[in-house]
């Protein structure tokens, strides 16, 4: 079993930058790859980043490359997610999750955190 908090969203200015973090209890977290999604009102879920389990392989969407980089450190139990140059349409709730495989596909993954809120004013 593995939980997982997200913290770090807020309120940001386009063009602006945060960072997301998500904390994961349980001393197997560094058997999980381990994703980011994002799901705006009205909009499915959607894949964000992904990172394999010891941190040497990550992939992005096409719309978040280039501007987003995801990253873990095993030793603290978190992965992060820095995002710069945001633009409004990034708005969303932010999720992590925990699973067996690095996918781009969010139900090949087994645990999920709450979410925080990201909004990106004009």
């Amino acid at each position: 079993q593995v939980q997982l908090v997200e913290s770090g969203g807020g309120l940001v200015q386009a063009g602006g930058s945060l960072r997301l973090s998500c904390a994961a209890s349980g001393r197997t977290f560094s058997s999980y790859a381990m994703g980011w999604f994002r799901q705006a009102p009205g909009k499915e879920r959607e894949f964000v980043a992904g990172i394999s389990e010891s941190g040497g392989s990550t992939y992005y969407a096409d719309s978040v490359k280039g501007r987003f980089t995801i990253s873990r450190d095993n030793a603290k139990n978190t992965v992060y997610l820095q995002m710069n140059s945001l633009k409004p349409e990034d708005t969303a709730v932010y999720y992590c999750a925990a699973g067996a495989l690095a996918s781009t596909i969010a139900t090949r993954y087994d645990y999920w955190g709450q979410g925080t809120q990201v909004t990106v004013s004009s």
